[in-house]
């Protein structure tokens, strides 16, 4: 508040010399916030003015001279893309990151295990995200008093790096043994590891970036391959033809994680397949209405290339069915059997008129009919199986257990043969009637006409719908039976063991317990196997005398021996008898001469085994770790993996929290691609901005749910750090003559101004602290955002001018409300420090008193709670209030 004199006398009577001690005023008087540019202003007004013609004129002082003016070297432009890389590479100067561990050792652990990124590209905002986040933890846990080390890895192995490097070796491949080619792998993820390496170091996270975990390090290919060996000792793998996700552009089996479901137009088909004469007499005694018709039972199918395989017609054994009269092609009479529920939306979809059922009949009812392959001379048999349902189709469900995950259980059930007739390039084998030869995709208007040419085809469109494609090449993927080695999840209790284990951690957010959970509960045995060279191969042997396949401890730990020493490549390149056990031998016919297996493991096994390969076997990390930070697609990928390692390994979870982000995309909400041009490189924003202004970007942002990001959304962020850094230049600014040990003035006797300042100080702390525990840095940064710019810029400072600028250096008013500000400033800088760690590090060094050298090496403030004075707060809010 400010008050103007009115009186003349009182104007006249003030000294204009150096600024002396006033005492607060009564709850009558004038308020201590008068400033002395009033004053000056005021002896100007009434001094005596200078005769005309007098020569000497008087010598009027300097009255900015007797103000305590604020300075300081922090500087209110940051010029954070010029001043970050030399914050960053003093700290490695310094070994900030060996210093923090040396201070923390035999804290309490805290350890945040890093997933792997791929070594392959640049950094994108999803990693840098994800990078940042983690930082934020790693900084927090630290500076709350724990031993936080952070080991960043990379995931080495894989298709991805794999197919840049055969696009980069073009035709040369040709000519080169797959040890060569693993050798070009190899140092293009090497090249990459370094980019990334120093965009992350770029970002300001700090780690032990000299020493980081690589999936292709000799001893984590070792670790890799002991792993797989415990899953055999307890009989969990095993060898068989199965379908699988399979990509034909990359010849290969996929996991689950990487497949990706994208918009897709597929062709819609109804398809009759006629009664089996022989089932006649059967489906009569069943019906005797039907005694005298043609039957037939029409499906429908999105997947036109899978009916030469088709092997069965399944129904739900509780469903209902009814048999329509209809018409042959040759003007008979004829029944089409199809689900009653969906026989009104069935005829709409096939154009046809059917009428009132001649007869019905639950699905059970059916089993063991016969029906005529529609193209193909033999019979399709009738099924049951409860994932039949309503939602679409016919009720009756084509049954290939060749490709599908469905289809091939219920084959098994049945003892139907996986038949596949389509090779490795998605390409129908030449013995297949009809379509030998051909694509699949592009035999679909090949099987259309021909079903038509034979009058069984019924209906057919274009539909739209959600199809799994590659995630690396995004070209639609098949199901495809192939012998593939696998881990049985049934076997020795696996899926339960793991289901009870996902009870035990907690999750963050809290619904990623039931979405892994789901996953668990529903998902097909593993599929290790690859057909591909970039990664650790599998172990096994074939009898070239009776083709057996082995898989056995001995032949494990044997091959994890050699490659201790000479990495994985040594199967490729060394004498297959270096990795046999000694007096090993076939054990169906005693055979010892042998093939070497030539597909490698799941590269998420690779990952997935990297608590065994980092947290175990490094003496600064422990067993399990104590949190894994990922993207909420890792429910299904990494988190996924690591828990099925871990629990076929351990028995146990490596993990004891799961956190998760979401993706990153566009400030319309769509996904960030190549095609849109919506890509937003962080590279760019670095460049114009700086680190601490994405990392401030996280921080204000919900990071749980879809992260959007935007030109008008870094400038609302780049607003906001402006009045954050422009406050603590306040703040600190006004310390340059404060001592904190001989200036110092104690709560109770400080100015109840200054006491309710850091009330809401301590308030404000409380907040903070209390998020970095549960992972949420949006209140972080609200919070104190709103603290800074309103509660002191726009309030406390404004008002505290008077004392700070006007009143006695040494004044204990003047003191009380630097002890304020030098405790909110020293307190921020400690809170702020794991969101920026730039900004915060280099106002530290500008804060008066004995300190570590780096903020990053404080601990954060432990005098919040002590701070907060309810009744004070209550009576000052009723005060701002009028």
């Amino acid at each position: 508040m400010r008050v103007k004199s009115t009186s003349k006398k009182t104007a006249l009577t003030r000294r204009a010399g150096p600024v002396r001690e006033r005492a607060a005023c009564g709850a009558g008087g004038v308020p201590t916030g008068m400033r002395t540019i009033i004053f000056a202003l005021q002896l100007k007004r009434v001094a005596p003015p200078a005769r005309v013609g007098t020569a000497r004129r008087l010598a009027m002082p300097d009255w900015k001279e007797t103000l305590n003016l604020p300075r300081t070297g922090f500087r209110m432009k940051a010029g954070l893309p010029a001043t970050e890389p030399d914050a960053i590479a003093r700290w490695e100067e310094t070994d900030l990151y060996g210093r923090i561990r040396e201070r923390r050792r035999g804290a309490p652990r805290y350890v945040l295990h890093d997933g792997p990124p791929y070594a392959n590209g640049e950094i994108h905002v999803g990693t840098a995200l994800n990078k940042i986040l983690k930082d934020f933890i790693v900084r927090a846990r630290t500076m709350a008093g724990f031993d936080a080390p952070y080991v960043p890895g990379w995931d080495c192995h894989g298709l991805p790096i794999e197919l840049r490097v055969d696009r980069e070796l073009g035709k040369r491949k040709r000519d080169m043994s797959v040890a060569d080619v693993r050798r070009e792998c190899r140092r293009y993820a090497e090249r990459y590891i370094d980019i990334q390496r120093a965009g992350f170091k770029r970002l300001g996270v700090l780690g032990d970036w000299a020493a980081p975990y690589q999936t292709m390090r000799y001893a984590y290919q070792a670790t890799i391959v002991r792993a797989l060996g415990r899953f055999v000792e307890q009989g969990l793998v095993y060898r068989g033809k199965k379908p699988v996700h399979w990509c034909i552009g990359c010849r290969t089996a996929l996991a689950e994680a990487e497949v990706e479901y994208e918009p897709h137009r597929s062709p819609s088909i109804f398809v009759e397949f006629p009664l089996s004469t022989g089932s006649e007499p059967a489906l009569r005694a069943l019906a005797p209405a039907l005694a005298d018709r043609a039957a037939g039972v029409l499906i429908w199918t999105t997947t036109p290339w899978t009916i030469p395989s088709n092997l069965a017609v399944a129904f739900h054994p509780e469903v209902t069915y009814g048999a329509y009269a209809t018409t042959t092609q040759d003007g008979r009479a004829g029944a089409i059997i199809l689900a009653e529920p969906l026989a009104d939306r069935v005829a709409e979809q096939i154009g046809r008129v059917l009428g009132a059922p001649l007869a019905t009949f639950r699905g059970a009812d059916l089993e063991g009919l016969r029906f005529r392959h529609p193209l193909y001379d033999r019979d399709s048999i009738a099924v049951l199986a409860d994932y039949v349902t309503l939602e679409q189709g016919t009720g009756a469900v084509h049954t290939a257990p060749g490709h599908g995950a469905d289809d091939f259980h219920t084959g098994v059930k049945y003892g139907l043969d996986v038949y596949a007739p389509v090779g490795p390039g998605g390409r129908f084998a030449d013995d297949v009637g009809l379509f030998g030869g051909m694509g699949v995709f592009e035999s679909n208007p090949r099987v259309e006409a021909a079903l038509a040419e034979r009058g069984r085809l019924w209906g057919r469109s274009d539909v739209e719908h959600s199809y799994p494609h590659c995630w690396r090449c995004h070209k639609p993927v098949i199901f495809l039976a192939t012998s593939q080695w696998f881990i049985a999840l049934d076997r020795g209790r696996l899926r339960q063991r793991a289901l009870d284990a996902i009870a035990r951690v907690r999750w963050f957010p809290a619904w990623g317990e039931e979405r892994i959970r789901n996953m668990v509960a529903n998902r097909p045995d593993w599929c290790i196997s690859r057909q591909r060279s970039w990664g650790v191969p599998i172990p096994a042997l074939y009898c070239t005398s009776c083709g057996e396949a082995m898989l056995t401890t001995a032949l494990t730990e044997q091959a994890a021996t050699i490659f201790e020493k000479h990495g994985a490549d040594a199967w490729y390149e060394r004498d297959l008898d270096e990795f046999l056990p000694p007096d090993f031998a076939c054990p169906s016919c005693e055979s010892r001469n042998f093939e070497r297996e030539r597909d490698i493991l799941d590269v998420w096994f690779d990952s997935g085994s990297s608590h065994e390969a980092v947290l175990d076997q490094r003496p600064d990390l422990e067993w399990p770790a104590t949190l894994y930070l990922e993207g909420s697609d890792q429910h299904r990928g990494w988190f996924h993996s690591s828990l099925l390692v871990g629990l076929g390994t351990r028995g146990a979870a490596p993990f004891r929290e799961v956190l998760t982000h979401g993706f990153v995309v566009d400030a319309a909400g769509r996904k960030m691609s190549k095609s849109i041009g919506n890509i937003i490189d962080p590279k760019t924003i670095i460049k114009r901005y700086g680190a601490e202004i994405l990392r401030l970007w996280v921080a204000m942002v919900d990071y749980r749910e879809e992260v959007r990001l935007g030109n008008e959304i870094l400038a609302r962020v780049v607003e906001a750090y402006r009045k954050i850094r422009n406050t603590l230049r306040i703040l600190v600014a006004n310390l340059f003559d404060f001592d904190p040990v001989a200036d110092r003035v104690p709560v109770a006797d400080l100015e109840e101004v200054d006491r309710y300042a850091l009330a809401r100080y301590g308030e404000i702390g409380c907040t903070v602290l209390a998020a970095y525990e549960r992972y949420e840095f949006q209140p972080i940064a609200h919070a104190v955002n709103h603290f800074l710019t309103v509660d002191l810029s726009a309030f406390y400072v404004d008002i505290s001018k008077d004392r700070l600028y006007t009143f006695a250096r040494r004044s204990k008013a003047r003191r009380s409300a630097q002890t304020a500000i030098y405790t909110i400033t020293d307190g921020l800088a400690r809170l702020l420090a794991p969101i920026l760690p730039v900004t915060t590090d280099d106002l530290w060094r500008f804060l008066p008193g004995a300190r570590e050298d780096s903020v990053h090496l404080a601990d954060l403030p432990a005098d919040c709670e002590a701070l907060v004075d309810r009744e004070l707060l209550a009576r000052w809010q009723r005060l701002l209030a009028l």
